[in-house]
């Protein structure tokens, strides 16, 4: 029988080292035989070339995945490589992206208009148009201020401001041009009081009547309704002011005709009340008016 070649038959596989279980190409069953030195370094060589071409194949892949990831970087960071596909080139450059800090936008200055003046409404006829009469400037049948309740008299209203008055008034209303003099009195218990006010066309005219007015210019005291006379003969405290085209003027005193002295608090109080009062009165309607007017 010949003699079988090392690494070859039927029965035997070629020697791989790589491969698991392989045979060696030397039969170790027969002591008798040397193994084949030829075959052994044509096999060593030929695995040495395939191991030089994997290592060759693989650094050529890491080359290329290096390079990879490279490529990815520099788009990812928004350089200017304009071979680079996908979406991070379509991006627009530093100079068309708008700027955080860029023009604020400007709006026109809106402002409310500023708030109509009460006082302009009764400053002057023109303006104060709002029915006026003694019995609107003090309406009901008492008042109350604070805590101390003045019982309503009677009215009266005229466009003689002289005949309403006394001492040097008529000569003041008369030279400023008063145009209506209204009245009304309260009482309290023992004292009485009448309120006058006095109507011009201007602010101006009021404020030159209250100027010119002295001590002795005083209004008539008006009695009926259950209010007896006072201030006829008897010394009594009286007071003066304006407001807008309005001058107002009180005189207080004893129903029982006594003379009133400083010591008598009760008329000075009374006096003030009326006064404030009146003044409330003419300012309201000014407020009254003004209202209105905004909301036309």
């Amino acid at each position: 029988m010949r003699p079988m070649s090392y690494g070859q038959g039927d029965s035997q596989q070629q020697w791989d080292p790589w491969k698991p279980h392989s045979q060696q190409p030397w039969n170790s069953g027969s002591s008798g035989q040397s193994p084949d030195w030829a075959a052994l370094a044509e096999a060593s060589e030929a695995r040495a070339k395939r191991r030089r071409l994997l290592f060759i194949g693989g650094g050529a892949l890491a080359t290329v995945a290096i390079g990879t990831a490279v490529a990815v970087a520099v788009v990812s960071a928004g350089g200017n490589n304009e071979t680079a596909g996908g979406p991070s080139s379509q991006l627009p450059g530093s100079a068309d992206i708008p700027s955080a800090t860029g023009t604020v936008p400007s709006f026109a200055p809106t402002s409310a208009p500023p708030p109509l003046d009460p006082k302009d409404f009764i400053a002057s006829a023109k303006k104060d148009r709002a029915p006026l009469g003694p019995d609107i400037l003090f309406p009901g049948t008492q008042l109350t201020m604070g805590e101390t309740v003045y019982k309503k008299g009677p009215t009266a209203d005229t466009r003689n401001c002289a005949s309403a008055a006394k001492a040097t008034l008529p000569k003041v209303l008369n030279d400023n041009d008063c145009t209506r003099l209204m009245r009304v009195s309260y009482t309290k218990d023992n004292v009485a009081v009448t309120v006058g006010v006095a109507v011009f066309d201007t602010e101006a005219q009021a404020l030159k009547a209250k100027q010119q007015a002295d001590k002795k210019s005083i209004i008539k005291s008006l009695a009926g309704g259950g209010v007896k006379e006072f201030c006829d003969g008897a010394v009594c405290r009286s007071t003066i002011n304006s407001y807008g085209r309005y001058a107002y003027f009180t005189l207080a005193g004893f129903t029982n005709g006594k003379d009133v002295t400083t010591k008598d608090k009760a008329v000075f109080s009374t006096g003030d009340d009326l006064a404030e009062f009146t003044f409330r009165q003419i300012r309201r309607r000014g407020e009254a008016q003004a209202s209105a007017a905004a909301n036309e």
